[in-house]
C-alpha cells in the first residue's frame, strides 16, 4: 500500500475518532430532551441518512442483495439483530450518561473497551494471549476494583459501554458486509420500534420533536449525521492503516471526552479516580506494546536469538 494512502487512512480514522471524542457536546445541546427520545430519533434519523448515502454512493443495489442474501441466512439474521440490539444498548447508556453529569464514567468505559474486546477474544474465540496481555488484564481490573470499592458502587456505565461496544464487535465479525449497508441494516431493525415510539411521544404531547423548538428538531434530526459520519470516515481509515495504528488512534476518543468531562462540564475527578485511570493507562499502554516489537512474543523471541549470536 502506498505511504499517500496510509496517511489518508490514518487522517480519515483519526478524525472519526475526534468526532466521536466530541460527541458529548452534541448530546449535551439536547440536555432538555429525555434519553430515550434522543435514541429513538438516532436510530430513525440515521436510518434515512444512511439510505440516502446508499443511493448516492450508488450501494442501493448492494444492499438489496445483501437483504436477500440474510433470508437465506438465519445466523446472520441473528447476528444482525442482535447488533443492533447491542448498538441501541451503548448509545442509550452513551445519551443518558452525558445528559446526567457522568461524562467521566464513558471515558473510562472506551478506555477499557478494547480490553474488553481482548478477553471477549479469548474466551469466545479461543484466541491466545501474550504474557504482557494478561498484565495489562490485571493491572485493568485494579483500576476497575478501585473505583468499585472506593465509590462503594460497581461503575455499571463504565462496564455497560464498554461490554456492549465489545460484544457489538464480536458480532459484527460474523456479519461480513459493507460498513455503510451493515449500518443501515442495524438501524432497519430497531427503527420500526423508534419511529412508533416517536409517534407515541407526539400524539401524547409528551415529544420534544416538533413541539420544543427550531433548533431542537434540527439538532434530533442531525443526531442521524453526527452518528453515521464518524463511522463512514472510521470505515475508509480501517481499511487503509495497520490494525496496531487503528489500536493506537482510538484513545483519542476516551481521552478528548475525558478532557471535555472535567475542564468543560467540570465534572468532579477525584485523586482515587486518577489513580484508578493510571492503572487504566499502564494497561492500555502495555496491551499497546504487546502489539509491538517491543514487547510481543515474536520481538523477545528475535532479541534473544539476537543475544544468543553475538
Amino acid at each position: 500500500m502506498k505511504k499517500s494512502e496510509t496517511q489518508l487512512g490514518a487522517i480519515h480514522a483519526g478524525f472519526s475518532y475526534f468526532l466521536w471524542g466530541l460527541l458529548p457536546i452534541y448530546w449535551k445541546l439536547l440536555n432538555d430532551v429525555e434519553a430515550k427520545e434522543i435514541l429513538a430519533n438516532r436510530i430513525f434519523w440515521s436510518f434515512i441518512f444512511m439510505v440516502i448515502i446508499l443511493i448516492f454512493t450508488k450501494k442501493w443495489e448492494l444492499f438489496l442483495r445483501t437483504i436477500k442474501g440474510f433470508a437465506q441466512n438465519k445466523k446472520q439474521v441473528y447476528a444482525l439483530t442482535l447488533a443492533a440490539i447491542l448498538i441501541s444498548m451503548n448509545w442509550f447508556t452513551y445519551i443518558w450518561a452525558v445528559n446526567n453529569g457522568h461524562i467521566i464514567d464513558t471515558s473510562l468505559g472506551y478506555y477499557i473497551n478494547p480490553l474488553v474486546s481482548i478477553l471477549l477474544g479469548m474466551i469466545v474465540l479461543k484466541e491466545k494471549l501474550s504474557f504482557y496481555q494478561y498484565v495489562s488484564f490485571g493491572l485493568a481490573a485494579i483500576g476497575v476494583l478501585i473505583i468499585t470499592f472506593s465509590h462503594g458502587k460497581f461503575p455499571w456505565i463504565s462496564i455497560v459501554l464498554a461490554l456492549s461496544f465489545g460484544l457489538y464487535g464480536l458480532v459484527k465479525k460474523m456479519i461480513n458486509v459493507d460498513s455503510a449497508v451493515g449500518l443501515t441494516l442495524e438501524t432497519l431493525v430497531v427503527m420500526p420500534i423508534a419511529a412508533i415510539y416517536m409517534l407515541f411521544l407526539f400524539f401524547n404531547s409528551s415529544s420534544s420533536f416538533l413541539s420544543a423548538s427550531v433548533g431542537t428538531d434540527w439538532l434530533l434530526i442531525g443526531a442521524g449525521v453526527a452518528t453515521a459520519v464518524p463511522l463512514l470516515y472510521f470505515a475508509k481509515g480501517a481499511q487503509k492503516i495497520s490494525l496496531s495504528l487503528l489500536g493506537f488512534l482510538q484513545y483519542i476518543a476516551p481521552t478528548l471526552t475525558l478532557i471535555l468531562g472535567i475542564f468543560v462540564y467540570h465534572e468532579h475527578f477525584s485523586n482515587v479516580q486518577l489513580l484508578s485511570f493510571i492503572f487504566i493507562w499502564s494497561a492500555l499502554t502495555i496491551y499497546s506494546l504487546s502489539k509491538t516489537r517491543l514487547l510481543s512474543d515474536k520481538g523477545i523471541k528475535w532479541r534473544k536469538e539476537k543475544r544468543a549470536t553475538l
